[in-house]
């Protein structure tokens, strides 16, 4: 196969460039995040009365099971058991609002991405239940490692606040944003570009970009 040749919507050079450049990045980012790394564990394990490492079962690349890892932000005795999560939900904890609000919950990822398990962009790793409904050419997205950050992750940045603006936050996730990050993540490995990828690196770190929880809500009325 030439390396011109696609495989799942990435070219093999890609695919090498795409890996190497993960590998590097979070190796270095381990090293140079460890202490703080530490310290947050700590925080969030006196906050939640738990281990403050959370790890949950999601679906990856080719649809292989891996666990992903976050600080834990909520306390698991609290408000209904889901996976839809809005920005009052009552599980999560004072120190967990500023993580999740400065994303040091998503740190621990670094090591999933070591490990090859995911990258630094892709789609989010999707739970059991969500994975297993892409049909026809959405599973493309099945095709890449699942990323820390991404198009659909920086359109959706509010995502928690816009949840919490509907009366049934589950039903509108399914039926509006899971399909609208279904199509978003399609065409972002349809069209996959590397330097497009350290754009989306450089916004998620510095917090630039639209705020589109507004636009989205109000085109959707």
């Amino acid at each position: 196969m030439g390396m011109s040749d696609r495989e799942g919507g990435l070219t093999l050079g890609q695919r090498i460039a795409k890996r190497s450049f993960d590998f590097i990045g979070a190796l270095v980012g381990l090293l140079l995040t460890c202490p703080l790394m530490l310290i947050v564990y700590v925080i969030a394990s006196i906050s939640t009365n738990r281990s403050g490492l959370f790890r949950q079962k999601r679906v990856g690349r080719n649809g292989q099971f891996f666990h992903v890892c976050k600080f834990r932000t909520m306390r698991g005795d609290l408000g209904p058991h889901t996976y839809v999560t809005t920005e009052n939900d009552p599980r999560i904890t004072k120190v967990g609002r500023f993580l999740r609000k400065t994303k040091l919950d998503e740190y621990p990822q670094l090591l999933n991405i070591l490990l090859g398990h995911m990258s630094f962009v892709g789609p989010r790793p999707d739970v059991l239940g969500y994975a297993d409904r892409l049909r026809g050419e959405d599973r493309i997205i099945l095709s890449v490692r699942p990323g820390v950050t991404g198009p659909a992750t920086l359109y959706f940045r509010n995502e928690e606040r816009l949840l919490a603006e509907q009366s049934d936050p589950e039903k509108y996730n399914d039926e509006v944003i899971w399909p609208e990050k279904v199509r978003i993540n399609r065409e972002y490995v349809r069209n996959y570009n590397f330097w497009r990828d350290l754009v989306y690196i450089w916004k998620t770190l510095f917090r630039t970009g639209a705020d589109t929880v507004r636009s989205h809500s109000q085109t959707k009325k």
